[in-house]
């Protein structure tokens, strides 16, 4: 009966595979990206046994990045669009072309034409929006400077990419496909693209502030959570279907538009929230769909060329990035951020690919050369980020080494880790986090004269903290070395402030494993991430919404709302645990 309902055949082998390897990924201590992708190999049709539909899954996927996309645009403002456009439009539109350049070159070497070199290099050089976003979500670089540099050229990258998909067509001819195009077709096809563009743009921009916010307003006013999470989705997927019906514009580029322009309402976060459980199960089903693709004949048939084209990817677009971002005078961590951001490619890599084989200018061999690229570099991309992000600290650390006698002779001048150096505090608190609970804690600490080190990733937090003279790790204390660089086992106090328990459980059970004794406090949102604090070895969990309740009895009635029953015998040597 299988065959009778691909659709949820397609959902249950796809997330159900994904789920199996990529947690054995995770327990090999691998990203559980790659899982996903060889969860793909395996369902797709060059390997044995099931195959999930092939026109399904990637529709099914490109749910995920328009929920994904959308995400994205609620956390980014019209103003920090503008505030990198300087930079994002001249160095994502070099960067195109400095890899076009190069993909047109290995075309050339194969005996490819003009045509097929041209879609070719194009397909090279545009990164997948899911990996970049997925690669700044993990290590938290989403709200740096880096990480908005990285958004703001993926979106100039994406406009490029849907002028390019309507210009091939009428390029055809003059490249050596199968179009019939003249110059005033030519003309009259890119002017009404642009316009096209330009309204939908100004649309959202103008109408859709209003609308989509006053609509999700009125929605919340019915009290209804449900209601609320359906009109969220709805929002979403409207936008970015009419966005590419009626005006040609991606659905990753519709969704953008449409959260961004929810960004600076109250609900904004709300609507973060609502969307993430099905964003994260689509965003999967991406990674599934591209290793269904992938061919691995391919690595026989034609070793040299794949080679080539991971070359490029790896190296040409990473080169050309970095070179750029330094020649407008950004810092080398900025750089190197969006470089190893970018060396990956994706979905729009794919719908070029096969767009150029209908138009009769791209060779079969193209295609399956850049469906090998974009598995090969997302499988390797963790590799070449972690690589560069390294290296940048190495610089770093040479760049602060001569300066270090300074230093010491200002203590008016905060000390900084760029990279995990240990600690000299004794009987600390260390603060994991200085968003709004990690800043009240901090500020409190402080003035009752307690020695504080904050553990923080945010590189606009970091800079505001040097200059109040606050000593900082810049890290995720998830990462043991950052950890151990805070010096647990001397500190009396750690404070859990982030919001992802998930990642706060891993800093609670390392820090437990190095200090039995240590005083650990962690928030939580819901009983489930109590519970979960806890067992990993947290001293005390405090969940904001309990401590509400329990204000508002104590103040009305005089009663105390009952603790729950511990999850488990209490960690050993005397550490508490319990939960508020």
């Amino acid at each position: 009966m299988m065959h009778e309902t691909p659709l949820i055949a397609t959902i249950v082998g796809g997330l159900g595979c994904a789920f199996v390897l990529g947690a054995i990924a995770t327990r090999l201590r691998i990203s559980p990206l790659v899982g996903y992708l060889l969860a793909g190999v395996i369902l797709g049709p060059f390997t044995p046994g099931f195959v999930a539909d092939q026109h399904l899954a990637p529709q099914l996927a490109e749910i995920g990045v328009i929920l994904l996309m959308f995400g994205v645009g609620l956390h980014f403002s019209l103003s920090d669009l503008m505030s990198v456009k300087l930079i994002a439009i001249p160095g994502a539109l070099a960067q195109i072309g400095v890899a076009t350049l190069m993909g047109m070159g290995l075309a050339h070497l194969m005996g490819w034409g003009l045509g097929a070199g041209l879609v070719f290099g194009l397909a090279l050089s545009v990164a997948s929006t899911v990996v970049l976003l997925r690669t700044l979500q993990e290590r938290r670089l989403m709200e740096t400077q880096g990480g908005k540099i990285a958004i703001g050229w993926l979106v100039v990258e994406d406009m490029a990419m849907v002028l390019a998909l309507v210009l091939l067509p009428a390029l055809g001819d003059l490249l050596g496909g199968m179009g019939t195009p003249s110059m005033s077709q030519l003309g009259l096809t890119l002017a009404v693209t642009l316009g096209k563009v330009a309204v939908f743009v100004a649309l959202m921009l103008v109408g859709g502030r209003r609308l989509i916010p006053w609509v999700l307003h009125r929605v919340a006013q019915t009290g209804s959570r449900e209601l609320f999470r359906l009109a969220v989705l709805a929002v979403a997927l409207g936008v970015a279907f009419g966005a590419a019906e009626l005006f040609g514009v991606s659905f990753a580029l519709g969704a953008f538009f449409a959260g961004m322009t929810l960004a600076e309402s109250p609900l904004a976060h709300e609507a973060a929230e609502e969307s993430l459980p099905l964003r994260d199960a689509f965003a999967v089903l991406f990674f599934v769909s591209v290793g269904m693709l992938f061919d691995w004949h391919i690595i026989i048939q034609h070793p040299l060329p794949l080679l080539g084209t991971l070359a490029i990817i790896l190296v040409g677009k990473v080169a050309a990035a970095y070179a750029l971002v330094r020649a407008f005078r950004h810092s080398e961590t900025t750089a190197l951020t969006i470089a190893g951001g970018l060396a990956q490619i994706g979905e729009f890599s794919f719908i070029l690919a096969a767009f150029g084989v209908d138009l009769g200018l791209l060779p079969p061999t193209g295609q399956s050369l850049i469906l090998a690229g974009a598995i090969l570099s997302i499988l390797l991309n963790p590799v070449v980020f972690i690589g560069l992000q390294r290296v940048a600290t190495l610089r770093q650390r040479k760049v602060a080494a001569p300066g270090a006698a300074e230093v010491a002779e200002a203590p008016a001048k905060v000390k900084v880790f760029t990279a995990p150096e240990p600690t000299t505090l004794e009987e600390h608190a260390i603060i994991i986090g200085y968003g709004r609970v990690g800043r009240l804690v901090g500020e409190a600490l402080r003035q009752d004269g307690t020695p504080v080190l904050v553990v923080e990733e945010d590189t606009g937090i970091l800079e505001q903290l040097r200059a109040s003279g606050q000593e900082v790790i810049a890290g995720n204390a998830a990462q043991p070395d950052v950890l151990a660089a805070a010096n647990v086992e001397g500190a009396r106090w750690l404070f859990v402030a982030v919001p992802n328990s998930f990642e706060a459980g891993q800093v609670v059970a390392q820090a437990r494993k190095r200090n039995p004794h240590l005083d650990i406090i962690a928030r939580a949102h819901t009983d489930a991430a109590v519970d979960h604090l806890r067992q990993h070895g947290a001293s005390l969990v405090i969940m904001g919404e309990r401590e509400i309740a329990q204000a508002m009895l104590a103040h009305t009635h005089g009663l105390r709302i009952p603790d729950p029953a511990p999850a488990r015998e209490p960690p050993p040597d005397g550490a508490m645990a319990e939960a508020v």
